[in-house]
């Protein structure tokens, strides 16, 4: 009957432990889960910021050179940014929701999703922290 109990209280012991572990990952996405390959849905691709289409571009391509991606083209009229990172071409294309808001969208070239998602989000959460401060021209 001891041993019956210890069974289960290892079991209760460790499903507990397997729940939190579950829950915790889900919440936020490991080192690993970002730099893996995998299917990456298309709302995970863009994201709108409460600045306009100017200071995105700025930050966006100011983005892409902090994570060490290749710039292959910049059409700042147009608003698009062809880079190249981990040997696959993506675009950044960055045009306006309202006057106050910008939206900012990261999409293959090819159009396969297949990638690791961190190129996205590192992009995304350097302009996150980074959209209050303005872009400043020196002279």
């Amino acid at each position: 009957m001891a041993r019956i109990i210890k069974i289960f209280f290892i079991f209760i012991i460790s499903m507990v432990m397997f729940s939190g572990a579950a829950y915790s990952e889900g919440e936020q996405s490991s080192l690993s889960t970002l730099i893996t390959a995998q299917n990456v849905p298309f709302d995970r691709c863009y994201a709108i910021y409460n600045t306009d289409n100017v200071s995105l571009f700025f930050l966006t391509l100011a983005g892409i050179n902090a994570n060490r991606f290749q710039v292959n083209e910049i059409q700042s009229k147009s608003g698009y940014i062809l880079f190249t990172a981990v040997n696959k071409q993506f675009l950044a294309s960055i045009s306006n929701v309202n006057k106050n808001q910008g939206l900012l969208r990261i999409t293959p070239v090819d159009g396969v999703y297949y990638f690791q998602p961190g190129i996205v989000l590192n992009i995304f959460k350097f302009v996150e922290l980074n959209v209050e401060q303005k872009p400043q021209v020196i002279f």
